[in-house]
């Protein structure tokens, strides 16, 4: 009988966003192995590397306090983050803004907007959603094009 993969629970998507989302200064992920390490060194609590793969895959599910205190510390967050979806989905929100500042771009636009009126904004944001629409329709027509250019003579890949 073959193994079925674990359905992801609310606690794997939190370890797995925050895994996702916290990059070094120079914008690479961690890995599993130097999370696991942090949290032993800083907190002496038997972490292994296979133990917060299993976490964060939902393959094990059921972590001891000191276990997601440790997580909590490495990652600066409080541990409801963990328990209250509430208050998680708040932090989670944050950490995802955060995330998307460290590109310089976007870092770049937010700071200019600083001291615009409400209607300039406005402005601002609505560029940026038709942006958005147009550079969404280019990348499906260029991958409607990649289609149609693989396939086979006398093949339609429409």
């Amino acid at each position: 009988m073959a193994e079925t993969e674990p359905t992801p629970s609310s606690l794997s998507r939190k370890i797995d966003g925050l895994l996702r989302l916290a990059r070094r200064p120079d914008g690479t992920p961690f890995s599993n192995e130097e999370v696991a390490a942090a949290c032993r060194e800083t907190t002496g609590v038997s972490f292994s590397t296979t133990y917060l793969w299993q976490l964060r895959t939902g393959r094990r599910n059921n972590p001891t306090k000191r276990h997601l205190e440790a997580l909590a510390d490495y990652f600066e967050v409080p541990v409801a983050y963990f328990f209250d979806d509430e208050h998680g989905a708040k932090i989670a929100a944050e950490i995802e803004l955060l995330g998307a500042l460290r590109d310089a771009g976007v870092r770049s636009v937010a700071l200019r907007a600083v001291g615009l009126s409400s209607e300039a904004l406005g402005t601002v944001s609505d560029l940026i959603d038709v942006i958005a629409v147009r550079e969404a329709a280019a990348r499906r027509a260029r991958g409607a094009g990649e289609d149609r250019s693989t396939a086979e003579p006398g093949e339609d890949r429409a």
